[in-house]
């Protein structure tokens, strides 16, 4: 196993996500990168039913870490960037077609709320998500009602 692959293997389930010689296998299907793979495997998982937890950022490395160790968690840190703005990606689309709106104006509305409930994007952008299969998950106004 390579370096990458294991930080991959350390942020993303391996049983769904998996490294080939021509790109990413998520379950049966090959993809050619990897936010596509993502993207599929958030699909999968939530047509599956299972609840993914909200992972932490990785933090800074370990003072003392060998370099093998530092770009390790380097890429860890990406690839949870990676994730939240698939995510983000997501709740714009989500915004934009519930609110038939422009993809920008959708950021720009998800961006004003979460700054203005001290909250980061990507954190909003998952209850947005949620949203549009859970009736469950409540929203900001601004981002669950048409505004004129």
């Amino acid at each position: 196993m390579r370096p990458h692959d294991v930080a991959v293997a350390d942020t993303v389930d391996t049983d769904v996500v998996r490294r080939t010689p021509a790109g990413w296998r998520v379950g049966g299907d090959e993809v050619p990168d990897l936010v596509s793979a993502m993207v599929l495997a958030d699909l999968l998982t939530g047509e599956s039913g299972t609840r993914v937890p909200r992972a932490q950022a990785p933090g800074r490395a370990p003072e003392g870490a060998s370099e093998v160790e530092r770009l390790r968690h380097t890429v860890s840190q990406l690839e949870h960037a990676l994730h939240s703005r698939v995510v983000v990606e997501q709740a714009i689309g989500v915004l934009a077609e519930r609110h038939t709106m422009a993809p920008r104006e959708a950021f720009e509305r998800l961006r004003s709320s979460a700054r203005s409930r001290g909250r980061k994007v990507a954190d909003l952008a998952r209850d947005v998500v949620e949203s549009s299969t859970s009736p469950l998950t409540t929203l900001p106004d601004e981002l669950s009602t048409v505004q004129g």
